[in-house]
């Protein structure tokens, strides 16, 4: 479905810096994807700009620059570090004479050829098809007027419109059998809350060392190597706490910087892992400078998948890169622990681990008696459904009486639904 790189393609990468805070990327990420793409970069353009041109992105100038490169490196694709129009691709790949690709169509190309599930490959087609739709005028320019004449009058419908048709109903397919793989997913999700076993979600900056850190846990097998974006499929694994009994481990894609839209549309069933978890174990790479930066791009995603309510343990990984840090247990006042440093690849802070998990997910159960009134009958059938009803009564007046049980990050789901409107119900 997608245009492929071919093994050793040479590329003109073209990072430009802007005045705006939030349209800045990162040349040296640009560089890394470029990498796991398997693309080797010939040459490196950069320049400054208030505001992206609306022609070119980069303006005129700056473009002949970039067809000068390439014909200088015979290079078969220019990548830009930022996302363009479908307009700005076509006129840059006129000026230009070779195909162009923005930020957007790279990490698609990376998801492509890291998908292995048929979940993650249906993903993956949807994310291509929705970014490809926009973009369709693109190969079929010389088809865009009905043909006329003896033997060449058609039934009305061009071949753009027959295109963009055929891509609704493909769309409309994926999303059909996604639905059922979500079914299946929120099935086993259901049946995990019935016997109370909590379920803990590894995210993370890609490369940050999620699934390295996931092996050691669990003695997975799961691909894990040095570039961005290895882990794409989600995985699953049984894991034993002290205090705690077993609990489900699940290792997930990799955030990055202005993840597209379409990916995290399409990944939505992969991240409803992240959604439903007790307690999310953010893996951070202590060694990399833009840390901080890269723990905000990761509540930004958290944010929009509205799975910024949960419970987050921070692990700081590969301290290998550090000098004299040794694994530890960060705490708050109350004796919390909210980081724990640690070497995935050396196995060092595995036990520290451990005990930050056991000890919070040991605390996590939250007992409540709640007195609703009849207008609010609906939350006796959400607990039940949740499990988490352990006595249940009515008063003189039909109100009803519940005794709750359930873990703490499920309440606060709970209690965002209802807008804060469950905790007046709350008997002190």
């Amino acid at each position: 479905m997608f245009e492929r790189y071919e093994a050793g393609e040479r590329a003109v990468l073209v990072h430009l810096n802007f005045s705006r805070e939030g349209e800045r990327e990162d040349l040296e990420e640009l560089e890394l994807l470029v990498s796991s793409a398997g693309v080797s970069a010939c040459g490196i353009i950069t320049g400054s700009r208030n505001s992206p041109h609306p022609k070119y992105f980069c303006g005129a100038g700056k473009a002949e620059e970039i067809a000068a490169l390439v014909q200088a490196e015979q290079a078969q694709v220019v990548i830009f570090n930022h996302a363009l129009s479908p307009a700005q691709e076509r006129n840059l790949e006129s000026i230009l004479k070779c195909r162009v690709l923005d930020r957007t169509g790279l990490i698609l190309d990376i998801f492509a050829q890291r998908a292995r599930t048929h979940e993650g490959k249906l993903q993956v087609e949807l994310a291509q098809l929705r970014h490809l739709s926009t973009r369709l005028i693109r190969g079929w320019t010389h088809l865009e007027r009905q043909k006329g004449g003896i033997g060449l009058r058609g039934p009305g419908e061009t071949q753009l419109e027959t295109d963009r048709r055929l891509l609704r109903e493909r769309i409309k397919t994926i999303l059909r059998r996604l639905e059922k793989v979500e079914k299946q997913r929120e099935q086993g999700r259901r049946s995990r809350q019935r016997r109370e076993i909590p379920t803990v979600s590894l995210v993370g900056y890609t490369n940050a060392g999620k699934s390295t850190l996931f092996n050691l846990i669990t003695d997975a097998e799961v691909y894990a190597a040095d570039q961005l974006f290895a882990t794409l499929d989600p995985t699953l694994r049984r894991i034993e706490l002290d205090q705690v009994g077993p609990a489900i481990l699940a290792d997930t894609v990799g955030f990055i910087r202005h993840l597209p839209h379409d990916l995290v549309a399409a990944f939505k069933a992969t991240l409803q892992e992240t959604r439903q978890a007790d307690l999310l174990i953010h893996v951070v790479d202590a060694a990399d400078e833009r840390s901080g930066e890269n723990i905000e791009e990761v509540q930004k995603v958290l944010e929009e998948i509205e799975a910024d309510e949960i419970p987050q343990l921070l692990v700081y990984n590969k301290l290998d890169l550090l000098e004299d840090v040794s694994p530890r247990i960060d705490r708050d006042d109350s004796g919390r622990p909210i980081r724990v440093w640690l070497s995935a690849r050396e196995n060092r802070g595995q036990e520290q681990l451990f005990l930050a998990l056991s000890d919070l997910l040991g605390r996590q159960i939250v007992e409540l008696s709640l007195k609703l009134p009849p207008s609010d009958q609906r939350w006796v059938n959400a607990f039940f459904e949740l499990n988490a009803v352990q006595d249940k009564s009515y008063d003189d007046e039909g109100n009803c009486l519940l005794s709750i049980q359930l873990p703490e990050s499920e309440w606060l789901r709970q209690l965002k639904g209802s807008e804060g409107r469950l905790s007046d119900f709350i008997i002190e």
